[in-house]
Formats: structure tokens, sequence, C-alpha cells
């Protein structure tokens, strides 16, 4: 067994030189380090990686390190809510607010300001969406009346220049991006809207499904960074069903497994389904994303 070593920092300590210090400190800072050596194992065995995060981490900094890491095509997919397409598409042209966790909610509402714990999204970054999602909709529908979710988040993603956008570099380097629920969103929203007028237009979420398992099933070895839970998680995990599970997990979590949700399910719990494999690696941190997932991407890079 190895000791535990203390932190030593000091003028010029480098975040390298923090995260390699990580491996021996113990408590999350050990699974940190875990977890850079999971995903450096992945790319070394050239695993398909798969990314999934939620919609409020891209309503936060984390945004600008989903688009680095398809810039530089550090991941092949991505699955999401549609919530994520939301904030990105939005944060393309407005930015968010810093509030804070203990402010009047009642306040905020009157004065049109939606609160994310303590990101502050006004209602006018709402009415851009709108005229964004509009527009999209109205283009695709001169040449089809019915699209796939990917397809029409590959649409969007053409008309953003935005390089913090994940949007913007998942479309120039053609990496897919799944919402298999994207209607729970303020673009299913404005899919209602558009079909007020337009009653044969529709986003066929099942369309996406044949396309997701034939890539997985194509590759030779999967690894998922999969932060957060709900339905990003469980449809990465639900798709690697059909080649056995996946060989390497990191998970991000803030959620408990003891309430039996699949947020809180740890890694061994996917592989009594056979989401991952018997003998697939994997590492839990328990840590808010955005404290833990910049130091697993910067000490990886």
């Amino acid at each position: 067994m190895e000791k535990v070593n203390d932190y030593r920092i000091g003028k010029g300590t480098s975040l390298s030189d923090l995260t390699r210090q990580m491996e021996h400190v113990g408590f999350q800072a050990t699974h940190i380090s875990q977890a850079i050596e999971l995903v450096k194992r992945m790319r070394e065995e050239k695993c398909m990686i798969i990314l999934t995060f939620t919609a409020n981490m891209a309503a936060t900094g984390l945004r600008s390190i989903f688009a680095k890491m398809c810039e530089k095509k550090l991941v092949d997919m991505v699955i999401t809510t549609g919530g994520s397409i939301d904030h990105d598409l939005i944060r393309c042209y407005k930015p968010y607010l810093m509030g804070d966790f203990q402010m009047d909610d009642t306040q905020l509402h009157k004065k049109g300001i939606n609160r994310l714990g303590n990101v502050l999204v006004p209602n006018d970054r709402y009415i851009l969406l709108e005229e964004k999602m509009q527009k999209i909709f109205a283009d695709i529908y001169k040449g089809r009346k019915l699209v796939s979710p990917s397809e029409l988040i590959f649409e969007i993603g053409k008309t953003v220049k935005d390089q913090n956008s994940f949007l913007y570099w998942c479309t120039k380097n053609g990496i897919p991006v799944f919402s298999p629920g994207i209607t729970d969103s303020a673009i299913g929203l404005q899919t209602y809207f558009f079909k007020q007028d337009h009653m044969d237009f529709c986003i066929d979420v099942t369309a996406d499904m044949k396309k997701l398992a034939d890539i997985v099933l194509n590759a030779e070895k999967t690894g998922g960074i999969i932060l957060g839970g709900g339905i990003s998680k469980h449809h990465a995990l639900g798709v690697n069903l059909v080649r056995d599970g996946f060989d390497y997990a990191v998970y991000v979590t803030t959620s408990s497994p003891w309430d039996g949700s699949l947020s809180g399910a740890r890694p061994t719990e996917a592989k009594s389904w056979g989401k991952i494999k018997e003998r697939g690696k994997y590492v839990t941190v328990d840590c808010d994303a955005t404290i833990a997932f910049p130091l697993i991407i910067s000490g990886f890079l």
C-alpha cells in the first residue's frame, strides 16, 4: 500500500503539478487522479469516447470545456439534454449572469429573471431563442417535414459562429450530438409553437436509435465520460447494452445511490445490467462537475 502524501503547494505551482499530486492525497482528490488516468487510457486504446452532460452544466463555464474537447476531437459523440442545446445556442449571442443561491426568487420573477442555482437567465434570452429557432424550423420545413433530433441539432450548429460553443465544433468536426429528450426543453416549446401553423412538421425521437446503435456496434472499444445523470447518462449506458457494455467509464456526480435512481447509480450497478462490461474499468468522482471536470481535463491535457 502507498502512503498518504501531503500537498506541496508554493509559488509557481501549476495546475498540472497539482493534479499530479492528487493520486495519493486521499478522498475525491485520489478519484480525480484515477479519472485522469482512465481518460488517458481510453485515448491510448483508441476507444470511441462518449461525453454526456446535462443542461445545467451548459449554463455554466463548463460550456467552453465541452467546446474545447470537441474542437480537439477528444470525444467521438455527445449525448445531452434538450436544455443543453437551448443554453449553448442562447449563449452564442447573449451571456448568462452570476447571481446567488439565496436570492429572492419572487422578486426575480417580477423582474423577468430565471434562476439556475446561482446562474441567472433573463427572459429576453428566451425571446432571442424563439427568433432563432423559428427561423431554423422554417428553413428546415422548406425541404422536409420530418427531422431527427441529431439532424435538427446539426442544423442549429450550422447557424452559430461562437467558438465557445460545443454545437459549433460538433457541427464543424462531424461529431454527432444525440438528444433523446430534446422536446423537454425550450426548443420543445418552440416546436409546439411552430406546429400550430405547420401540423405536419415532426421531430422523430426514434429516428436516431439506429444511427446511434450502429456507431456503438462498430466501435472496437467504448469509453464513457458521464457527467451528472438523467436521460443523458441512461441513453449512453443503454445503447452500450447492444455491445455488452462500456469498456471504460468515468462518472462525475453529486447524486446518492441510496434511492435507486439512475442519476446516483454507481458503475457497479451498471455491470449488473450489462451496461458496463464485467471486466470494465471505472471510477466515480463524487463532486460538482464545475469543480472536478476542469481538473480532470487539465490533468489529461
